[in-house]
């Protein structure tokens, strides 16, 4: 079993983005008398599944859903990160699509124009993506 700043340390996460997702659910631990946490050593292959997944964009809510599917206490395989990634491609591919959008429309108009008024009024005469929403609405898919 590991304390808290053994986890923290071999994971290279920090003690409170370990409680974080404890209190998301995504870890477990037991307590001792004491009432300290204790974490198994298999907590350190669900942080890494945790982090990685957060690299590639996920949200903390997907991740926990992914997560969910996993019989209980039970470490993330690489079988298991191969279902979960194929499921993920779509949304996957929906970032990669806006990103590459914002990147080739960066140096002029990030979605509605906002950074040049000038500009935006040749982009966005009159303010008519208004009509579509807050936000950069052309960068959205």
């Amino acid at each position: 079993m590991l304390t808290i700043g053994q986890l923290s340390e071999r994971s290279g996460v920090a003690t409170s983005a370990i409680r974080f997702y404890e209190s998301r659910g995504l870890l477990e631990s037991e307590r001792t008398t004491g009432n300290q946490r204790r974490y198994a050593q298999a907590t350190l292959r669900r942080v890494a599944f945790i982090r990685a997944a957060q690299r590639v964009g996920l949200t903390l809510d997907e991740i926990a859903d992914a997560m969910a599917t996993l019989p209980r206490g039970r470490t993330p395989t690489k079988a298991d990160w191969g279902r979960l990634s194929s499921s993920w491609r779509s949304r996957l591919d929906q970032q990669i699509h806006r990103i590459e959008k914002l990147r080739d429309n960066l140096d002029g108009c990030i979605g509605c124009g906002c950074l040049s008024l000038q500009k935006c009024r040749l982009y966005n005469p009159d303010d008519a993506l208004a009509e579509e929403g807050p936000g950069p609405v052309r960068l959205e898919p």
